[in-house]
């Protein structure tokens, strides 16, 4: 007999398992690795991935030919990433926590992809979770080196999270045949503070029949440019170069993306 404990344990495993294939299953897109493969350039650099996920990102990286790094907190996907990777000898991944672990140091390139600075899980205040980032990827760098920030981007936030009733993310069957769907409800956006409130929802009817549901509240917080700005200059950085899309045309009303390219300035400059 399961104690209450080892049972909600096991069921969290399994909706891990169940998200994780359906983030495998969902996020194929290609445009973003590739526009970031250009910035980056065809020489062979140092690269560190932060949240790097199942390795959409840090594989392509790798078989471009740079020595890659990457870290995630997600055990189920981490699992994802030896597949992709076989026969590659210049990529290295492990379990870390992007807030709380140290990144180490002597990289050429860190990345911040994938809207991962809206999407980071932090017990701590949102905003100095992410500024916290800010300061890792500073640290994990060699002077001269560079940071990648990629994230959806709209200068009237407002707008992204304006939704009524059930937004779903994702929905289908595993491997395991547990199937379902992943869904936001309750979504309310402060434009004062940038704090997006929402409850996510995973319901599932698992291969025995049983149905598995959980209701997590959460928030966000969305980071206006200006402020990305300042927690760059604050860290040690200078802009280079800023895009809106991943066509290379500046940020606008209409192109969706923030994508920064910044280098570590040396001490003293």
């Amino acid at each position: 007999m399961y104690s209450e404990d080892a049972i909600v344990c096991n069921e969290e495993k399994i909706i891990a398992a169940w998200n994780a294939e359906m983030y495998e299953k969902y996020e194929t897109e290609t445009d973003d690795v590739d526009f970031l493969l250009s910035v980056i350039g065809s020489k062979p650099v140092r690269v560190l991935e932060a949240a790097c996920g199942g390795g959409r990102i840090l594989v392509p990286l790798a078989q471009a030919g740079h020595a890659v790094t990457g870290f995630d907190i997600d055990d189920c996907l981490l699992e994802k990433i030896g597949a992709k990777a076989e026969g590659l000898d210049n990529i290295v991944w492990y379990k870390a926590d992007a807030v709380e672990d140290a990144w180490g140091s002597g990289f050429d390139v860190v990345v911040l992809a994938g809207n991962i600075l809206f999407n980071i899980m932090s017990e701590t205040d949102y905003a100095q979770a992410q500024q916290q980032m800010i300061r890792r990827a500073a640290g994990a760098l060699d002077p001269g080196g560079h940071i990648y920030i990629d994230y959806q981007f709209s200068m009237h936030p407002g707008l992204l999270f304006r939704s009524s009733g059930e937004m779903v993310i994702w929905e289908g069957t595993d491997s395991e045949g547990n199937s379902g769907k992943m869904f936001l409800t309750e979504q309310s956006f402060e434009e004062s503070t940038g704090m997006l409130s929402f409850v996510r929802n995973f319901d599932l009817i698992l291969k025995d029949g049983r149905r598995l549901e959980r209701k997590i509240p959460s928030k966000k917080h969305y980071i206006q440019l200006e402020q990305l700005h300042d927690w760059l200059d604050s860290a040690g950085f200078a802009i280079e170069k800023e895009y809106g899309d991943y066509a290379g045309n500046p940020i606008g009303e209409t192109t969706g993306r923030a994508i920064l390219w910044a280098v570590k300035k040396s001490v003293g400059k």
